[in-house]
Order: structure tokens, then C-alpha cells, then sequence
């Protein structure tokens, strides 16, 4: 075969490969997703440590946990009835970050579009090419009291009832795509928009890694970088893992914020939910269930509280094309009169 006669079909054939690519990039779009397999996807040694009070009764690799209230004892009611004070983690709420509009990752990749306008998912560059990029999702929060409707444990009054429901979409919420108008519910955020406030979230990072981030600084989302803005805008993009478990901390945080989730944990908690409009995230633990679950028990945890770094449960977890949609089913500490 002649040279001159090879040339063409080679050029042929990376124009070829170049559109193959480029269908391949248009498809990364699509919806996918898979329910959660209860037996197969979630980390049930995350519902640990159990406790009576300030006493932690059981505990298996070395779960990690918030204080309780130090009585046994408790009493709820205008009548007040005595109980036992009982504490756990219960899984409780699903938090997904999806690339497309109305896409529902985690009931199997429902596209759910009912034409609204909404904008997609995107990662960008920014003009004076550094190599850093920014990125933008959408995501959906989930009521998911899968203890209750799997009837794990009978007649056991701390369960909260209810079935899978999806409960905010945030394609319908013209606060997520505008760092602006998101200010109407976090005017805060002027407050911790410069260089000092930021940098203090290095210490909010290593106290995640360690065990649980720092409660009194709110404004920072631990390794994952600030809470603030409340939206779908992250201005550093470095990996999908990462991004996903800051768009989970934000979007859990919007729901204290906005009064949909409420606090359920400490001595207040023992009698019912109640108004906790900033987020407590020592309060809250996840694991990735989409797309690859994190069910491996590396040294005994396979949940991480908010803020953790993603370095080591994360790598591996994200695949192009339909692995790049990500869903966390949260554990929320909860504190119990058992008796009331």
C-alpha cells in the first residue's frame, strides 16, 4: 500500500474516532441511576453506636458519634410520662447530585422533565487558563425512612414514619442557580466572603478527617471547601466525588435553612423534632450509594461525617459517562424518650 493512500485513511479514521468521541460526550447527559438495594448498597454498621444515655451500649469498628444526653432517664409530655433515653444514627434522607435537569438518579434514572426550563450541569474553565475550573449541578432531596418501611425493627416508637418521597428539586428553585438571589436566605454569607474566614475552614477540614467538623464554624463545609453560597455553583471543580458531597452538605443546609428538615437530635431532641434553621453537621453522617457504593469496611466505617476529605473513601467511585451522577443516603443523629 502506497504512502500517499494510507494518509487519507488514517486522517478518515481520526475524524471518525473524533465524532465517536464527541457522541460519546453528548451522551454523558443522559439519565441513569439505580434504587438502592437495602441489602446490597446501604452500610448498616453506620445506624451505630447505640446508646442509653451518656453510655454506648453497642459499637462495632469503632463507628463515630456525637455526645447524649447523660441521663438514662427522660420525661416528654404535658403529663410527663418517664422513659428511657435511647440515641442512634437513623437513615433517614437521600441526597442526589445529577448533571441533568429533572433526572432522577436514585429511583433508577427516571427522567422526570416536565418541560420547565432549567438549567444543566456544566464544568468550566475560566479565562485566564490556570487549570482551575468551576462546576454546577442540580440536586434532589429525598425522605428515605427506610428502617420504618422495612419493618427492621417492630413497634419501636423512634422510627420515623413515613415511605420513599421525594421531597425538593432544586430545577424548580430560581434561588440555586443565582448566587444572588440566594442571599435571601443566607444574608450570612456576606459576613464570611474574604480571605480570613476561608482560610479558618482548614481547621473545619482536619477536625472532619479526624472525627467531626467544628459546629461553631457553619459557614465552612470541611475539606469540600465553604457552605456558602447555598447553591449549585462550586467556583474549584476537583472530581465528582468531591463536588457531590459538597453539593449534599449545601443542599442539606438549604433545608434547615429554609425549615423542611428540622433537628432530631441532643436533650431537645428526645421529646420530637424541632426548629433548627443552621445546620448542625456533626449531626450527620453519609455514604455514597450511587454509583458505586461505599459498602467496603476500611478500618470498620464506611460513612463519613460532613466535610470529610474524599482522598481515600472516594477514589474510584466515579466512571465517565454513567458514573458521573452521585447519591448519598444521609444517617441523622437521633435522641429518643423511649416510653413516651
Amino acid at each position: 500500500m502506497k504512502p500517499r493512500t494510507v494518509l487519507p485513511r488514517l486522517l478518515r479514521w481520526l475524524a471518525g474516532m473524533v465524532l465517536a468521541l464527541g457522541a460519546l460526550a453528548a451522551s454523558a447527559t443522559t439519565c441513569t441511576g439505580k434504587f438502592p438495594n437495602p441489602i446490597t448498597d446501604i452500610c448498616w454498621s453506620c445506624i451505630l453506636p447505640i446508646s442509653i444515655g451518656g453510655a454506648r451500649i453497642g459499637n462495632f469498628g469503632g463507628q463515630e458519634d456525637i455526645d447524649n444526653p447523660s441521663s438514662p432517664l427522660c420525661t416528654c409530655g404535658v403529663n410527663p410520662v418517664v422513659g428511657l433515653s435511647i440515641g442512634f444514627w437513623e437513615p433517614a434522607r437521600h441526597v442526589e447530585a445529577v448533571r441533568k435537569p429533572f433526572c432522577l438518579t436514585s429511583l433508577g434514572g427516571i427522567d422526570l422533565d416536565p418541560g420547565i426550563p432549567a438549567p444543566e450541569a456544566a464544568r468550566f474553565t475560566r479565562p485566564e487558563a490556570d487549570g482551575d475550573g468551576g462546576s454546577f449541578y442540580q440536586a434532589h432531596f429525598y425522605v428515605n425512612p427506610v428502617l420504618y418501611y422495612l419493618e427492621a425493627v417492630t413497634d419501636f416508637p423512634c422510627l420515623e414514619r413515613g415511605s420513599f418521597d421525594l421531597a425538593y428539586l432544586t430545577e424548580v428553585d430560581p434561588l440555586w442557580a443565582d448566587d444572588e438571589l440566594t442571599l435571601i436566605i443566607n444574608p450570612d454569607a456576606v459576613l464570611f466572603a474574604n480571605p480570613v474566614a476561608i482560610a479558618a475552614c482548614a481547621a473545619d477540614c482536619v477536625a472532619a478527617s479526624l472525627g467531626f467538623g467544628i459546629r461553631e464554624m457553619f459557614w465552612c463545609a470541611g475539606c469540600q471547601g465553604g457552605l456558602y453560597p447555598m447553591d449549585g455553583h462550586v467556583p474549584y471543580h476537583m472530581g465528582g466525588v468531591r463536588t457531590a458531597a459538597l453539593m449534599a452538605q449545601r443542599l442539606t443546609a438549604k433545608m434547615h435553612r429554609e425549615l423542611i428538615a428540622w433537628g432530631w437530635h441532643g436533650t431537645p431532641g428526645l421529646c420530637g423534632p424541632y426548629f433548627l434553621p443552621v445546620m448542625d453537621k456533626a449531626a450527620y453522617k453519609t455514604q455514597l450509594t450511587h454509583p458505586i457504593p461505599n459498602t467496603s469496611k476500611e478500618s470498620g466505617k464506611c460513612c463519613q461525617p460532613f466535610g470529610r476529605q474524599t482522598v481515600t473513601w472516594g477514589a474510584g467511585k466515579e466512571y465517565p459517562v454513567r458514573g458521573e451522577d452521585f447519591a448519598f443516603i444521609l444517617f441523622r443523629k437521633r435522641n429518643c424518650c423511649v416510653g413516651y
